[in-house]
C-alpha cells in the first residue's frame, strides 16, 4: 500500500484536537471514588477486611530503601478481581482514561512500610532477609505475587483509608491507601512450575530468570510482579523492588534479550509504516531497512499531560540507541521509551528480521490523565496485530489499518510522507531527531 493511501481519511481535526482540558475532561471519577468510600464503609469491620481478594501488589519508591509495600485488592467486586489487574486486556477490551481509573480507584493498597532487604529492620527486630521471608505481611505479598491466580487474603486494618489517588507516568495509578497491621492467605495460592523452578534457584540472576519466563510464556506484567515482591535473582541479593522500577527494568530486560536475538537476522528490504492510536495517544512507526537502531520521539500537546498550560507550543523529548544498544538509563523519555522498544523487538523476532525503527508519539489534550506505560507498550504491540488488538468494537484505530503498513522507497520519503499527519514540521522534528536529522547525509536515502 502506498503511503499516501494509507493515510487518507486520518487528516487531523484541529478543531477536535485542540478541545480543552477543562472542558472535557471527565468527572465520572470523582463520583465515582465516593461510590469507593461507601463500599469501604460496608467492607470493613472493627478494623478488618475479611473475604477480600488480591490480584497483585505495589512497592512504592518514597523513601527508599525503606518503602510502603502493599497488597491491592478491590473492595466489594472480588468475583472480579482478576479484572482489576493492569495488563494487555485492558487494550483489547478498549478501555478508556476512565475505565482504568475507576479499576484502580476500586483496589486498597494495604500497605506497610519495610526495608527493601530486611523486612524486620522496620521495627528494630532481628528477622529474615527478603530471599527466606515467607511469613507476615511480605510473605502475604510474595505469595500473592508469585500466584498464578487472584489470592484470598484477610486484612487487619490499622486506620481508616485515605481516598486519595496516585499517579505517575510509568506505573498504573493507585487507589486508596491504608496501613495495614497484618494481612494472612486464607488458601493455599497455585504457583506455576516456570515460577517455581526459578524461585528455588537461588544462583539464578534476576536477568536469566526473567528471560526464562518470557521464553516460557509469562508476559512483562507476570514478570514485573514476581521481580517486585522479591522473588527472582541470587537469593543473597533478592530485594524489593519498586513497581515503577520493575516495570522499566523488565521492560528493558526482555527488549535486550530480543535484540541480542536479532545480531546476525537478515534485514528487511522496504521502508514500512505502521500505525495505531489510543486514548488519545497517535503512534507512527517507521521501520527502514539496516542494522538495528531505535528512537522515540515523543511530541506532546498543549493541554495534554505533562504539558497542561494551553498556550504552550508541542513539548517534545527523545532518545536512542545504536546497533550496541544503551549503556545508561534513557532520562527524557523514561518508561516510555523502554515500553515502546519491546513492542517493536517482539514485532520482528516474530519476523525474525531486524531494522532501523523509528516511533513518533504524539500525546493529544485528549490524553488528560497517566494511566502507566502499558498503554504504550500495547499500543505499539497491536500497531502490528491484524485484528488490531480489540475485543470489542469501537476501537479508536480505522479497521483499514489494523495490523497493516504503507510501504516507502526510502526512509526520507516515508517521513516526507507523514508531514501532514504530524503536529510539528519537519525542521523542528529534524532538530529533535538523531534518525531524521541524519537523512540529509546517506546517500542511500536519495
Amino acid at each position: 500500500m502506498r503511503l499516501d493511501e494509507f493515510v487518507d481519511g486520518l487528516e487531523r481535526d484541529e478543531a477536535a484536537e485542540r478541545r480543552r482540558l477543562a472542558e472535557e475532561k471527565s468527572y465520572e471519577i470523582t463520583e465515582y471514588i465516593d461510590r469507593v468510600a461507601d463500599r469501604f464503609e460496608d467492607a470493613i469491620q472493627d478494623d478488618t477486611m475479611v473475604g477480600s481478594t488480591s490480584p497483585s501488589v505495589f512497592v512504592g519508591t518514597s523513601n527508599y530503601p525503606a518503602v510502603s509495600t502493599g497488597i491491592l485488592s478491590p473492595v466489594g467486586d472480588e468475583d472480579r478481581a482478576g479484572d482489576y489487574v493492569t495488563d494487555d486486556s485492558w487494550y483489547r477490551q478498549g478501555y478508556s482514561i476512565d475505565d482504568v481509573f475507576q479499576r484502580r480507584t476500586g483496589l486498597m493498597n494495604s500497605q506497610q512500610r519495610v526495608d527493601v532487604d530486611a523486612p524486620g529492620r522496620r521495627a528494630g527486630q532481628t528477622t529474615p532477609a527478603v530471599a527466606d521471608a515467607w511469613d507476615g505481611m511480605l510473605g502475604a505479598q510474595r505469595e500473592v505475587a508469585i500466584a498464578g491466580t487472584p489470592v484470598d487474603v484477610e486484612i487487619g486494618l490499622d486506620g481508616r483509608p485515605d481516598l486519595g489517588v496516585d499517579v505517575d507516568d510509568i506505573a498504573a495509578p493507585t487507589g486508596p491507601n491504608v496501613a495495614a497491621e497484618s494481612v494472612d492467605l486464607t488458601e493455599n495460592p497455585y504457583v506455576p512450575r516456570p515460577v517455581k523452578k526459578t524461585l528455588e534457584d537461588d544462583d539464578w540472576q534476576a536477568e536469566g530468570a526473567m528471560t526464562y519466563l518470557y521464553r516460557r510464556g509469562f508476559d512483562v506484567y507476570d514478570i514485573r510482579e514476581i521481580l517486585s515482591a522479591g522473588a527472582l535473582g541470587q537469593g543473597e541479593n533478592r530485594r524489593l523492588v519498586p513497581t515503577r522500577w520493575s516495570i522499566t527494568a523488565v521492560d528493558d530486560t526482555i527488549g535486550e534479550y530480543l535484540r541480542g536475538t536479532l545480531r546476525n537476522a537478515t534485514s528487511i528490504d522496504e521502508t514500512q509504516v505502521w500505525y495505531n492510536e489510543f486514548m488519545g495517544n497517535r503512534f507512527w512507526i517507521v521501520l527502514t531497512p539496516g542494522q538495528w537502531e531505535f528512537e522515540l520521539v515523543e511530541m506532546k500537546a498543549p493541554g495534554s499531560v505533562w504539558n497542561p498550560t494551553v498556550d504552550s507550543g508541542y513539548w517534545l523529548a527523545s532518545a536512542s540507541e545504536g546497533y550496541e544498544g544503551r549503556t545508561g538509563y534513557v532520562e527524557e523519555t523514561a518508561g516510555a521509551y523502554y515500553a515502546s522498544r519491546l513492542g517493536v523487538l517482539e514485532h520482528l523476532a516474530e519476523e525474525g528480521r531486524q531494522a532501523k525503527c523509528l516511533v513518533l508519539r504524539e500525546v493529544t489534550d485528549e490524553y488528560w490523565a497517566p494511566v502507566g506505560v502499558w498503554q504504550i507498550r500495547e499500543s505499539v504491540r497491536n500497531a502490528f496485530d491484524p485484528d488490531g488488538g480489540r475485543d470489542v468494537p469501537g476501537a479508536e484505530i480505522p479497521p483499514t489499518l489494523a495490523g497493516k503498513h504503507a510501504t516507502a522507497e526510502t526512509f526520507r520519503d516515508a517521513i516526507t510522507g507523514l508531514e501532514s499527519q504530524l503536529p510539528i514540521s519537519i525542521g523542528e522534528l529534524r532538530r529533535k531527531s538523531d534518525m531524521v536529522a541524519g537523512i540529509q547525509s546517506q546517500l542511500s536515502d536519495f
